[in-house]
């Protein structure tokens, strides 16, 4: 039931954003269960993966916000049956002016280390801060709960919506120098 194949699963969803959801589910899934053979964790896993996707497809199409809905309509159209996506419901059914508090308390922060209790408020924050990749890695470390896990997932969804302009010139000055094989460099994916 653990967490980690939502926190690792992001780039898979980026990786087959221009797939359908179906696509990206099945993926996710397999994904997970390498290290999580509990249903819960693959529904984590698979919710995150979905949320990436529409991240990634929000930023590069403008018209599959209007096909696919809301970040919730897409995530709950495909994640399977199970706690973490009944909590995912929750979520998705907090008042709009729901505070950080109210968020954490009622959905978890991920305390316990498991997909239904770290998910469904990533999920949370990562879609009241879907194009401010600094507004959603501040309200999600201030959950406090299981930190690292959760702004990994937060993180790796907003990267995927918001503009490189938006993200805090001090925080790319600060990070780790990434040493790519020149025939390993991303390609830039166009649909």
């Amino acid at each position: 039931m653990g967490n980690g194949a939502a926190m690792r699963v992001a780039p898979l969803g980026a990786y087959f954003a221009a797939d359908d959801a179906a696509v990206v589910a099945r993926e996710a899934r397999l994904s997970a269960e390498v290290t999580h053979m509990n249903p819960e964790g693959q529904a984590g896993a698979v919710a995150v993966a979905l949320a990436a996707q529409y991240a990634w497809r929000v930023a590069h199409d403008p018209s599959f916000r209007e096909a696919a809905g809301s970040l919730w309509a897409h995530v709950l159209a495909h994640t399977p049956d199970s706690e973490t996506r009944a909590t995912i419901e929750v979520a998705r059914d907090l008042p709009a002016d729901a505070g950080l508090r109210l968020a954490a308390s009622v959905l978890g922060t991920g305390y316990r280390v498991i997909s239904q209790d770290t998910v469904p408020f990533t999920l949370w924050c990562a879609a009241r801060s879907l194009d401010a990749f600094e507004e959603a890695m501040w309200l999600t470390v201030e959950g406090l709960g299981d930190r690292d896990t959760t702004c990994a997932i937060v993180g790796g969804i907003v990267a995927l919506s918001c503009r490189e302009e938006t993200l805090p010139a001090e925080w790319l000055v600060a990070r780790e120098t990434l040493a790519f094989e020149p025939e390993l460099r991303p390609v830039p994916y166009e649909l």
